[in-house]
């Protein structure tokens, strides 16, 4: 029974464009909405503001233009790179924190890792070339 819906829905989606990354962020931010709305008294804007986002990622997702969604996606990747990147990476720090202190450049501000338990010593940036005294 559902295989034959698995496979109807296969069918169905044939041609079409599908889930992507502005899909997901618009999904779950309807999801969002909808729970302010019904946390925050007199929101009726924003229970309809979530039905937008809704409704707007299921046309995406059903749509048959691929190469305008997929020009919108990437509209989306390059506006949101920067965050992405931010937070991919502060979830490597946090991951390896007991293994490497991170510290920043005082210079350029980029991460600098250094093995825990190494002691004081010189660190140089790899980005800018600068040294400075760091203790692990």
């Amino acid at each position: 029974m559902f295989q034959k819906i698995k496979y109807a829905l296969a069918r169905f989606m044939q041609g079409r464009y599908g889930a992507d990354a502005l899909g997901r962020f618009l999904v779950w931010t309807a999801l969002i909405v909808y729970v302010l709305s019904m946390l925050i008294p007199y929101a009726a804007l924003l229970s309809w503001l979530g039905f937008a986002l809704l409704i707007w990622a299921l046309v995406r997702m059903f749509s048959c233009n691929a190469s305008a969604r997929a020009a919108e996606n990437a509209w989306y990747l390059r506006k949101t790179a920067g965050l992405r990147t931010s937070v991919s990476q502060a979830r490597v720090r946090f991951k390896n924190r007991k293994e490497f202190k991170y510290l920043r450049c005082p210079k350029c501000r980029s991460w600098l890792k250094l093995k825990r338990g190494a002691g004081e010593g010189t660190l140089t940036c790899g980005k800018c070339k600068h040294s400075f005294k760091a203790k692990a």
